[in-house]
């Protein structure tokens, strides 16, 4: 099973603040016994919502709106990618991440399982949705898109000219 483990932002890490040396040693530490246990697929930090924006799509109109975000209490600092047997198992591994704050009395990280292909039927029926207007690499544009049988365990379609897009359980941009 696969979660995502979202560590939320706060007024310490939306001023832009390197954490200290001592703090990255930690969670270098803690991010290695991660990968050396076979957990961990992904991490990152993010920067501040002050480099950032927010796209709110409203039918076929969209609003972009730059940052800083005044909701700092819903916004994501930085995340994981765990692979682990339970949600228990996921729990378990966050609770021995260090304190990832130097200035702050108190943090909150989510925990959210991501969509399998087992998870969702309904799932393929969205992914061949989205992938049908979606820009590929160099500018083509998929208009045929046709699912594999038995697709291993990310959803994969065939689009014109043989090439393969491949679709992401978890919605992720779509990549020839």
């Amino acid at each position: 099973m696969r979660f995502m483990i979202l560590l939320r932002a706060n007024k310490e890490t939306e001023s832009g603040a390197v954490p200290s040396t001592e703090l990255l040693a930690a969670m270098g530490k803690y991010n290695e016994a991660l990968v050396n246990a076979g957990v961990l697929d992904a991490a990152e930090g993010l920067q501040p919502t002050s480099k950032g924006v927010r796209v709110r799509l409203k039918g076929t109109q969209s609003t972009v709106t730059q940052g800083p975000f005044t909701d700092a209490d819903h916004d994501i600092a930085g995340f994981w990618m765990f692979n682990v047997k339970s949600l228990d198992e996921a729990i378990q591994w966050v609770k021995r991440c260090p304190f990832p704050f130097e200035n702050s009395g108190e943090a909150e990280i989510e925990i959210r399982q991501v969509f399998e292909a087992p998870n969702c039927a309904r799932l393929r029926s969205v992914c061949v949705r989205i992938s049908r207007n979606t820009m590929c690499p160099r500018g083509r544009r998929s208009t045929k898109v046709v699912r594999r049988d038995k697709p291993p365990d990310r959803f994969s379609y065939l689009i014109k000219k043989g090439e393969t897009l491949l679709v992401s359980p978890f919605f992720s941009t779509p990549r020839v």
